[in-house]
């Protein structure tokens, strides 16, 4: 039987170029998995554990049970488990593993059945780990391949060598025609190495495929003399991608178009007739946003760069369908390029919400600061909008109204006055958590301010949320939020 042992190693080895110690591992495996079936299987030690030990040079091998050394309140399966009180304490520890030499089976048909199973199992886990090797390096490249056969739910793509893709329909371009022998271009995105599922996974819908188009069709985005920015789409419909020259004596955008359109063609023949647009990359936010939303002119654009949101105006509502686009394409890829969240609206809407709003801010100071409208509307027309801004700015902001600096003086300390107002209004309306809920396991200090916050200042209030009632709270997620929820509800049971 050892010779045989060494035969089938030898030979599994050669015929497909998987290591020896390998196989070995996967012959000891089916030892085992044999031997259990043979003199366990209809025994009361099913969950007996065994291990196989092979010898590298001769074949021949031997069988050993095991069993655990656990303490006495875990002793729950004497077949592979041995009480600490039923050892020499001076010889053994919990966690040890105790051994006894066990008759072995004989490397008969079924060991050989069932050391092929294994064995075919390892070849495939080596093969699938070459490829994964293989194309590790290759992430975010474009593949070319052609598609060996269509499934259900997407197209199986020979790349040579014995390797093959996955392209699923969801990263494929909507409406684009593939068959098969046809060979495609498309974006690595994964590679996984788990045992279930696609192992190399394609994409033509992604941003990145477009990147790389553009990278392989333009010279100059190779040799980083034009950067590509940032890119988005909407797969076989329209695209936008912003660059960036590194040198003043190149025009990005007529660069990446080429002479006549050549390059842009290129790519959008590629892409099933996808429109692309090329954007110049600013710095300036609003430069951006503008040059994004093109061919719209805009008239006008408020930023607010805390929630990275902007209004932009238009003059006329011609202008305002151009930046919107079919179905929203324009101003909604433009959105994702920028990274700004677009409120379109015409200069009349506008002034409206202006007017509106500054009506506001009037009223308040009038009403706050006890000063009459002019003064009011001088604050407004300067750009104030709160009571902490006129409270705190340097007192030089002031001499474009002509104030003198009692004037300020007396305003800054009203301002101030009711800026603290405010503030202790809010913390008296504060609710607090009470000592039940900060005490409770797996809470902090401040996830229990922010639980009070949202009105939730009892276990029992706790106990009557959902996750995603609390998720939204800084420092808790998915897991952490359903914990809490669970630990508060330990007393509906008890």
């Amino acid at each position: 039987m050892s010779r045989e042992i060494l035969t089938v190693v030898e030979t599994v080895s050669n015929e497909k170029g998987v290591g020896r110690e390998a196989i070995f591992q996967a012959l000891e495996q089916a030892l085992v998995a044999a031997t259990k079936k043979k003199f366990y299987e209809h025994t009361t030690s099913s969950e007996a554990r065994l291990r196989v030990e092979i010898d590298r040079k001769t074949g021949e091998y031997r069988t050993f049970r095991q069993w655990e050394v656990v303490a006495d309140e875990d002793h729950e399966m004497p077949a592979c488990q041995d009480a600490i009180s039923d050892v020499d304490p001076a010889e053994w520890s919990i966690g040890d593993i105790r051994e006894l030499e066990v008759e072995s089976i004989e490397f008969g048909r079924i060991a050989a059945q069932i050391a092929k199973q294994v064995i075919v199992q390892k070849i495939r886990e080596a093969e699938r780990a070459l490829v994964a090797d293989a194309y590790e390096d290759k992430l975010g490249e474009l593949i070319y391949g052609e598609i060996k056969k269509q499934t259900k739910d997407g197209f199986i793509i020979d790349l040579g060598d014995g390797a093959e893709a996955y392209l699923a329909k969801e990263e494929s371009i909507p409406k684009e025609m593939l068959r098969p022998k046809q060979r495609i271009n498309a974006i690595l995105f994964n590679v996984n190495r788990e045992g279930r599922g696609a192992q190399l996974q394609l994409s033509r819908a992604r941003p990145e495929m477009l990147i790389a188009l553009m990278t392989k069709e333009v010279p100059e985005i190779a040799e980083e003399i034009i950067e590509i920015k940032v890119a988005a789409r909407q797969p076989g419909v329209r695209a936008k991608i912003s660059v960036k020259t590194n040198d003043h004596r190149i025009d990005p955008v007529g660069a990446c178009i080429g002479m006549r359109g050549t390059r842009i063609q290129a790519v959008q023949q590629e892409l099933n007739g996808e429109r692309i647009d090329v954007v110049v990359w600013s710095d300036d936010p609003a430069q951006y946003i503008a040059s994004a939303l093109e061919p719209a002119d805009v008239s006008g654009i408020v930023l607010d760069e805390d929630t990275l949101s902007a209004d932009i105006i238009f003059a006329t509502n011609e202008q305002l369908a151009r930046a919107i686009g079919s179905q929203g394409q324009n101003v909604r890829l433009a959105s994702e390029l920028t990274g700004y969240k677009l409120n379109m609206m015409l200069e009349d809407e506008y002034r409206e919400r202006q007017s509106s709003e500054n009506e506001q801010y009037l009223n308040m100071f009038v009403e706050r600061l006890d000063i009459d409208a002019d003064l009011a509307e001088a604050l407004v027309e300067m750009g104030f909008t709160s009571l902490e801004e006129v409270a705190y700015v340097p007192v030089e902001t002031f001499e474009e109204i002509g104030l003198d600096e009692e004037t300020v003086g007396v305003l800054q300390e009203r301002a101030k006055e009711a800026t603290l107002a405010d503030v202790l209004r809010e913390q008296q309306n504060m609710q607090h958590a009470t000592e039940e809920l900060l005490a409770m396991e797996g809470m902090t200090p401040e996830v229990a301010q922010a639980l009070a916050q949202k009105g939730i200042c009892t276990v029992d209030d706790l106990a009557d949320q959902a996750i995603d009632d609390i998720i939204d709270i800084d420092g808790l997620d998915t897991e952490q939020a359903g914990q809490l929820i669970m630990k508060a509800r330990e007393s509906w049971f008890n």
